[in-house]
């Protein structure tokens, strides 16, 4: 073959593309992000404190912290406390989140219902569930009762709220849909309704567990002799910076892990979901 017959092959010959250069799947760069932000976080805070920039009394090295928590650990004083706070968590959320999911589809499928009573839970949502502590106090006693009382106070409103607007939120063609197939009020609740409001029920659910966090604390740090909002709260009066940190570390942790729990039921519950990603 003469060199003017090989330039010729040579141009007609299908060029072979560059493979581009291999990265990181999105997912495992978002896991990775989550993971290096907290340590991101740890590490800003331990060089401010060594540069003196933050006061060492009130914002201790984040190994004296880690070191405080061990301790909490091995004495086992901080499973006591956090066993308590989940007892009152966990009964204040079920019972909460319960009745404001079957309160919430009631006031949505029922114009008569929201009407009557949409303006009682928009009155009552706006007073802190702290202010009426003492009232709940009153009518079911102090103790655990009445810190499971006031979570589920707190979830309650923030789950009929979300309910009731995911089912008005629904799609109107899908309502059209279900009549023309003939459902029946129940086939219409349990294939249309519910199936189409479940997104933003577990939206309200995870927005009431943080609150059912933040409202257990604060009736620990009010009226508790047990629990993590009395462990910090105590930490605080005796100056013992580090423990309350712990506290905070540990109220920080199950909150990311009440997440997660919402987040993996809403892929138990939507099935459909998993298929369409």
């Amino acid at each position: 073959m003469s060199a003017r017959e090989e330039t010729a092959a040579a141009k007609t010959a299908p060029r072979r593309r560059l493979a581009p250069p291999r990265s990181l799947p999105v997912p495992r760069l978002e896991h990775l992000a989550a993971a290096l932000s907290p340590i991101a976080v740890l590490l800003l805070w331990q060089a401010l404190v060594s540069w003196g920039i933050l006061d060492h009394r009130f914002f201790p090295l984040p190994t004296q912290v880690l070191r405080a928590l061990w301790s909490l650990i091995r004495s086992g004083r901080l499973w006591h406390e956090t066993s308590i706070t989940l007892y009152r968590v966990g009964w204040g959320f079920a019972i909460g989140a319960a009745g404001g999911i079957a309160c919430g589809l009631i006031m949505g499928v029922s114009r008569l219902v929201r009407a009557f009573l949409d303006p009682i839970i928009s009155a009552l949502y706006v007073i802190p569930k702290i202010a009426v502590l003492p009232l709940v106090m009153l009518i079911v006693g102090i103790g655990d009762a009445s810190k499971v009382a006031i979570v589920a106070i707190g979830v309650f409103f923030v789950v009929v709220i979300n309910t009731t607007a995911a089912v008005l939120a629904i799609d109107p063609i899908y309502i059209e849909a279900g009549r023309n197939f003939g459902a029946n009020r129940a086939q219409m609740f349990r294939h249309v309704i519910l199936p189409g409001a479940l997104p933003s029920i577990f939206t309200g659910l995870r927005i009431a567990a943080g609150i059912a966090l933040i409202t257990v604390i604060a009736a620990e740090f009010v009226e508790a002799n047990r629990g993590l909002g009395y462990l910090i709260w105590q930490s605080w009066q005796t100056l013992v910076v580090e423990n309350m940190y712990a506290g905070l570390v540990v109220i920080g942790a199950l909150g990311v892990v009440f997440a997660a729990l919402i987040a993996l039921a809403a892929r138990l519950a939507m099935p459909w979901q998993r298929r369409g990603n």
